[in-house]
């Protein structure tokens, strides 16, 4: 009777077993094997405890005889370079590891890392459905055609671009087609493309709220294009002046984020909001809606999103980053049908920037009602935190006025004039990591007013109440 496969040609381990680069140098075979091992345990590049190929495998890949491989291991075992177990196969040593030398401390001093963190844009990453992920993942992959796998459309996938349509359209009030979407890598990575449309389309200004992330300020300067400072007070940016203003005559595009001003906090009112959808169709000009924690709100009924009033005006650009996680790296753009087709062109022949499971994971997510539910459970969870904030701030620092607290994942605290970089300072002795609304205004504001943006989001419910007590004995 013939043998089996298995006894005839090796165990399926010995077969397809583990790869292992061996240098070996010229001479005797069984001596160059010897010390090319000796030297990647030596130096660490083989560590303590890795199998080792068996001697049928690793003769095969060779090109030598099992016996000289064999031979090999034998003695280096006796040496005590490697062990032999029965069932273990194969392996490295648990040796010393070598002595390396170690790198002079720096004379400078490092800056000791915070003990507690309030700073804003981050949210609650403990909370991660990851079960409800999981599901997710195992069902969108099960049903994911085999073309899924490949390098796809530059739009992003299109059963999630279909399932955002119908959910920003319920959700948030925004007029969405699955061909208009196109999904990107966080909300920077989709303002990089529109810089780079808008640079093509040789606009040369685009308006910026006075208050907003310095890198977003840079990405328009990045591409070209002249970050304008836009005029700003306690309702937020006073879009009535777009067209009137001569210093605005230049602008192709504003950037704004209406529904909840980041850093201050307030929803553009109603007037303001149809002066610049007004300004818009007046000079065939852009607005880039950034929908900022838009989904997360407490004391108010729901602010729809600007896009909704003119699709063809307004570019919507939201994000998984707040509501889930930024490690996910999903956004996306709803776009005026004029612009799709640039905005897809600019990102290139292909999807190289966006994972395709990610996206048929978020879709699935989305689809089986899961983000539904999440969003709700962590606005629950986030009204917790801010009236823990409010509270606290009531009773420890009654002068303190706290403002932009109806929706989000942060609180402006008003200082007195001229104590906001005392208060980070004394924050950062405390071990608290803070910053003030300074660190977020436009470099062409010479002034502003004093506060602190306090993030209440992040912080582990294990340091929760160490945070609220750092920052409350910092206020003035």
């Amino acid at each position: 009777m013939a043998e089996s496969w298995a006894t005839s040609s090796g165990t399926l381990a010995e077969v397809f077993g583990v790869d292992l680069h061996v240098e070996m140098g010229g001479g005797r075979l069984r001596a160059g094997l010897m010390d090319a091992l000796r030297e990647a345990v030596r130096t660490g590049r083989l560590a303590p405890g890795t199998r080792l190929p068996s001697s049928r495998s690793l003769a095969a890949d060779l090109g030598v005889a099992r016996n000289t491989v064999a031979d090999a291991y034998a003695e280096l075992v006796a040496e005590g370079w490697l062990t032999a177990r029965q069932g273990s196969g194969t392996r490295v040593a648990q040796r010393a590891a070598p002595r390396r030398p170690q790198a002079a401390a720096p004379r400078s001093a490092t800056r000791r890392k915070p003990t507690y963190s309030l700073v804003a844009g981050t949210p609650d990453l403990a909370s991660f459905p990851r079960a409800e992920w999981l599901k997710a993942s195992r069902r969108a992959l099960t049903a994911a055609p085999n073309e899924a796998l490949g390098y796809g459309d530059p739009r992003g996938r299109v059963e999630l671009r279909t399932v955002l349509a119908d959910y920003l359209a319920r959700a948030r009030g925004v007029y969405a087609a699955p061909e208009r979407i196109v999904v990107c890598a966080g909300f920077v990575h989709g303002l990089m493309l529109l810089g780079r449309v808008l640079r093509a389309r040789r606009v040369r200004e685009v308006g910026v709220e006075a208050y907003g992330l310095d890198v977003h300020r840079d990405l328009v300067s990045g591409a070209g294009l002249r970050a304008a400072a836009l005029g700003f007070d306690e309702l937020g940016t006073r879009t009535q002046e777009l067209a009137s203003a001569s210093a605005y005559k230049g602008l192709g595009a504003v950037l704004l984020t209406p529904a909840h001003q980041f850093p201050v906090g307030v929803a553009l009112p109603p007037e303001r909001r149809s002066a610049a959808v007004d300004w818009a169709r007046g000079t065939g000009g852009l607005i880039l809606e950034d929908d900022y924690d838009g989904e997360f709100r407490y004391d108010r009924q729901p602010v729809g999103a600007l896009q909704g009033l003119d699709p063809e005006h307004v570019v919507y650009l939201g994000t998984a980053s707040k509501s889930l996680a930024p490690g996910l790296r999903l956004a996306w753009m709803v776009l005026p049908e004029r612009l799709a087709g640039e905005v897809a062109e600019a990102k290139g022949a292909v999807d190289w920037s966006c994972g395709a499971l990610e996206q048929l994971t978020l879709a699935e997510f989305i689809a089986s009602g899961a983000y539904d539910r999440h969003v709700r459970s962590m606005r629950l969870r986030y009204r917790r935190r801010r009236d823990q904030l409010v509270s606290a701030l009531a009773a420890r620092a009654p002068e303190v006025r706290v403002s932009g607290i109806a929706a989000g994942l942060h609180a402006v605290l008003e200082l007195p004039p001229g104590t906001e970089r005392a208060v980070i300072q004394a924050a950062a002795w405390q071990g608290l990591a803070l910053q003030g609304l300074s660190h977020f205004r436009h470099p062409e504001l010479p002034s502003g007013r004093d506060a602190l943006v306090v993030g209440y989001a992040a912080p582990a419910d294990s340091s929760w109440a160490g945070a609220l007590d750092a920052l409350c004995r910092v206020l003035p």
